[in-house]
């Protein structure tokens, strides 16, 4: 009983200190919490997301999610976006918002994407682009383009570059 007790005292310990820079709080002189906000590097608030850390109006520490294409895909092939957390989450993961655009039809050209997306604990997640046959007569197939742009959500800000795109070969 003594061991499992050093045990648990031991992982408890560790507990504390992996998860004091997430809490960042420090005891008041009355024992309650008070919560430390992180040093802003001052600028507007479109320039909180591009450092390595946003910072909410509450203080707290948001990660910052960015979005890059893996290249061009042939038809028929399947293309991939990664989307980045910075940092990344320590517990669990997050789900990310995300809009489509372009000159590809969703159902003709591929598989229709569903937001959100989900980010696991290593700081990254991937929307596969399924491509499509094109139904459309050979004589007019040509390259069509999926753009992919961040949206605002709970838990996460976004940073640059927020949109990225991918083209779909014939």
């Amino acid at each position: 009983m003594k061991n499992r007790n050093t045990q648990l005292t031991a992982v408890l310990f560790v507990l504390a200190f992996a998860l004091a820079p997430i809490v960042q709080a420090a005891p008041r002189p009355d024992g309650g919490p008070v919560h430390i906000a992180p040093p802003t590097g001052g600028g507007d608030a479109n320039s909180e997301a591009s450092s390595e850390y946003s910072t909410s109006p509450e203080g707290e520490q948001r990660p910052v999610i960015t979005i890059s294409s893996t290249g061009n895909v042939t038809r028929g092939k399947t293309g991939s976006f990664v989307l980045d957390m910075t940092p990344p989450v320590m517990f669990g993961g997050t789900y990310v918002n995300f809009s489509v655009s372009g000159t590809a039809i969703p159902g003709v050209d591929y598989v229709p994407l569903v937001s959100p997306a989900y980010i696991g604990q290593s700081g990254y997640g991937v929307i596969l682009v399924q491509t499509l046959p094109d139904p459309r007569a050979p004589a007019i197939h040509r390259a069509y383009s999926v753009v992919v742009t961040l949206e605002p959500g709970l838990g996460y800000a976004i940073g640059e570059p927020r949109s990225a795109q991918m083209t779909i070969k014939p």
